[in-house]
């Protein structure tokens, strides 16, 4: 997404953050999170296109993997009014298991591929992104009794 695309994501997204059942979310966090898993999809989306072939089929599978839950992660966020923080919790560590476990990978092959290297950097960036939103969420969460 460009900075015109995610300007206008966002101002739609405050539009409606009344209707956010999360109240007092850091809508610059968010915005920050909504950014790094874009960057993630896209990242990791070249990244597996460039790795095929038999020998890197881990790692192409892998970026994949990543690209698909950075983009569901990404809608998620986008959804203000059906947010609800522990799926959202849930979600946001997925997300970066994925990604970290991403970067693992690519960096195996980072020596050789500025493709990789590139891809586990912004895999974690993203988790990164994530650990930032679920430290800003955890005072949302539900008290057990």
């Amino acid at each position: 997404m460009g900075d015109t695309d995610m300007n206008m994501a966002m101002q739609m997204m405050e539009m409606h953050a009344a209707e956010m059942p999360a109240t007092g979310m850091d809508m610059a966090l968010m915005q920050e999170c909504i950014e790094a898993c874009s960057a993630c999809e896209q990242a990791c989306t070249m990244c597996a296109s460039s790795m095929m072939g038999d020998e890197m089929m881990k790692c192409t599978s892998m970026c994949m993997n990543s690209a698909d839950m950075a983009n569901t992660m990404m809608r998620m966020m986008m959804r203000p009014s059906g947010m609800h923080a522990p799926s959202m919790m849930t979600a946001l560590q997925a997300t970066m298991s994925m990604s970290n476990a991403c970067a693992e990978e690519c960096m195996m092959h980072a020596e050789t591929s500025d493709d990789a290297r590139m891809c586990a950097d912004v895999n974690r960036q993203l988790a990164a992104s994530c650990q930032k939103m679920m430290d800003a969420m955890a005072g949302m969460m539900p008290t057990r009794a």
